[in-house]
C-alpha cells in the first residue's frame, strides 16, 4: 500500500511564480478554510479548554482515531494545496497563498484537537497541549513550504505525522508529565527569498533584524512587504531565546533524502549529524553583443567560463568524495540571439566534514578564476549563506535510540523484532534542527525513502512505512513527554 506522490485533481498553486513573487505576496489573505489571519505576534488562541499539563482527554475530532488512520485523513486533506497541476509538484512558498492555505491547515488541525494555537514573532505557528509557560516542553514538528515544483513529503510528513502521533498516544491514553508542542516553521525551503530556515534562524538568533529585512524575492518584494501583506507585523521578527529556553527536546521527523533505510531494510532511522553546507553565487561578467555577428574570436562569453566551472564543480565533488550543484542560474540580457553579459550561477556544496567542504570550494573558486582569467571574464564569489556542522546530541540521540529499540516485538508499533537496533545515519540535508541545535536540545527521526528521490514531484514513501514513523514518533514523545 503507498501514497500517492501528490493530489491527481490538486488545485493550481495560488501563487503563481513564487519564487519571483509575481506579486504573490499580495494574495496572503487565508484561503479555504476561514481559519482567519491569525498572524497576531505573541498571541496565544486558547481554543477549548487549555490541557492541562497532565492530560489524558482525548478532545477534538482527531484525537479518537490511532496515529495511522488520522495520519491518512489528514494527509489527504493537505495534499492538493500549493500542487501545480502542470508539474505536479509543489510550490507553496513562504508568504503566499499556498502557504497561507497550509498555515490555515496547520490551525484548524490545532483546533480540532482543543490545543491552544499561537503564532510567534517570527511567523513560525505552534500548537500546544499543556502550559506554553511551563518551560521543559517536548516538540515535534517540521515545516510546510516546498522547493520549486518539490515533493510532497519533505516538511509536510513531519507536521502530519506530529499531529497524527498525538492522536496516537491519546488512543493510548498516555499521561503526560511534560508540556508538549507542534510546531511549523516557516520559510525552510528558501525558495522565495534565497536564504533557507528563516524562520528558526530568527528564532535562534542566526539570522539578525537587518539581514532579515534586506531578503528580496525575484520580483524585488522584500520579506518584510511580503509579512506584511500577509498580516504578519515584520517589525516584530527577532531572536526568541525566551521560548527556546521553554522547549526541553525539538524531535523532528522527516522524509529521508537518500536510500540509506532502504538498503538496510529499515523503514525509520534516527539522524546523527548533519554535513557542513553552504551556498555560493558566482558572477561572471562579459560582453554582451550579436549572436549572429560577432566572431567566436572577438567573444567574451561569461557562459563558456560558467559552463567550465559547472564541470569543475563536478570533477572536485568527485575528487573529494562531496557534493556540488550549480542548480540556479540567471543570465542578462538573456536574449536567444544575444551574447550574454553576466551569468550569475549558485554553487550549493556540502561535504562530510569542514576539511572537505572547503577543498570542494576552493578548488572550484580556483578552476573558475583560471578559466575566467584566459576568457577575459570579470568573476566576483560571494557566500550567501553556511551552516557548520551539526552534531545532534548524543543524549538525546541515544535516548531515542533505547526507546525504539526496546519496543515490543510483537506489538505493531516497530515493524521489527524486539531490541532491533535502529540505524543511525547522517545527512547532507540541511533542517530546522539542524538551527534549533545551538539552542536546543534536537534529534531527527527518518522515513524510508524507497528511491531517494527529494525535492521533486517524484518524491515518495510507502503509506506502511509513513504509519511505521507516526508510531516511532508516538513511541518518542511517549519516552520523553510521559514519564
Amino acid at each position: 500500500m503507498s501514497l500517492p506522490p501528490g493530489g491527481a485533481n490538486g488545485n493550481e498553486d495560488t501563487a503563481g511564480n513564487g519564487v519571483a513573487g509575481s506579486g504573490a505576496a499580495a494574495n496572503g489573505a487565508v484561503a479555504g478554510s476561514g481559519a482567519g489571519n491569525a498572524a497576531a505576534t505573541g498571541n496565544t488562541v486558547a481554543t477549548g479548554n487549555k490541557a492541562a499539563t497532565r492530560n489524558t482527554a482525548a478532545t477534538g475530532s482527531g484525537a479518537a482515531a490511532g496515529g495511522g488512520s488520522s495520519f491518512q485523513a489528514m494527509w489527504r486533506e493537505l495534499l492538493p494545496v500549493g500542487r501545480n497541476q502542470d508539474s505536479g509538484g509543489y510550490r507553496r512558498y513562504a508568504w503566499t497563498g499556498a502557504d497561507a492555505d497550509c498555515r490555515a491547515w496547520f490551525r484548524a488541525q490545532a483546533e480540532a484537537r482543543g490545543l491552544a494555537y499561537e503564532v510567534d514573532r517570527n511567523g513560525n505557528q505552534w500548537a500546544w497541549l499543556g502550559d506554553p509557560l511551563a518551560g521543559d516542553a517536548v516538540v515535534a514538528g517540521s515545516h510546510l513550504d516546498s522547493v520549486p515544483d518539490g515533493g510532497a513529503f519533505d516538511g509536510p510528513l513531519g507536521v502530519v505525522s506530529s499531529f497524527a502521533a498525538l492522536d496516537e498516544l491519546r488512543r493510548r491514553e498516555v499521561e503526560f508529565t511534560r508540556p508538549l508542542a507542534i510546531s511549523n516553521f516557516g520559510d525552510e525551503e528558501g525558495a522565495r527569498f534565497g536564504l533557507a530556515c528563516v524562520g528558526s534562524r530568527l528564532a535562534a538568533g542566526q539570522l539578525t533584524v537587518e539581514a532579515a529585512h534586506r531578503l528580496r524575492d525575484g520580483d524585488g518584494i522584500t520579506l518584510p512587504q511580503a509579512m506584511e501583506a500577509a498580516g504578519h507585523d515584520p517589525d516584530a521578527i527577532g531572536p526568541d531565546p525566551e521560548r527556546l529556553a521553554r522547549i526541553g527536546a525539538f524531535v523532528e521527523l522527516h522524509v529521508e533524502q537518500g536510500r540509506a533505510l532502504d538498503l538496510t531494510g529499515d523503514p525509520v532511522g534516527i539522524a546523527s549529524a548533519i554535513w557542513p553546507h553552504g551556498r555560493w553565487r558566482f558572477d561572471f561578467r562579459g560582453e554582451a553583443n550579436h549572436a549572429g555577428t560577432t566572431r567566436l574570436a572577438d567573444r567574451r562569453d561569461p557562459m563558456l567560463t560558467y559552463a567550465e566551472t559547472v564541470l569543475a564543480a563536478r570533477r572536485e565533488a568527485e575528487l573529494a568524495g562531496a557534493l556540488a550543484t550549480f542548480g540556479k542560474i540567471s543570465v542578462e540580457p538573456n536574449g536567444v540571439n544575444a551574447i550574454p553579459s553576466l551569468v550569475r550561477g549558485w554553487l550549493d556544496s556540502r561535504a562530510a566534514d569542514q576539511e572537505a567542504l572547503d577543498a570542494v570550494v576552493t578548488g572550484i573558486e580556483r578552476a573558475a578564476r583560471e578559466h575566467a582569467e584566459r576568457a577575459g571574464i570579470d568573476l566576483d564569489v560571494v557566500r550567501e549563506s553556511f551552516t557548520p556542522v551539526v552534531e545532534f546530541e548524543h543524549a538525546l540521540r541515544d535516548e531515542l535510540g533505547k526507546i525504539l529499540a526496546g519496543r515490543d516485538g510483537g506489538d505493531s508499533r516497530d515493524g521489527g523484532g524486539a531490541d532491533r537496533p535502529v540505524p543511525v545515519l547522517g545527512t547532507g540535508a540541511g533542517h530546522d534542527a539542524g538551527i534549533l541545535s545551538a539552542s536546543v536540545p534536537t534529534a531527527m527521526l527518518f522515513v524510508r525513502n524507497p528511491t531517494g528521490i527529494s525535492h521533486s514531484p517524484a518524491e515518495h514513501a510507502g503509506e506502511d512505512d509513513c504509519v511505521a514513523g507516526v508510531i516511532a514518533l508516538a513511541d518518542v514523545l511517549e519516552g520523553l513527554a510521559c514519564s
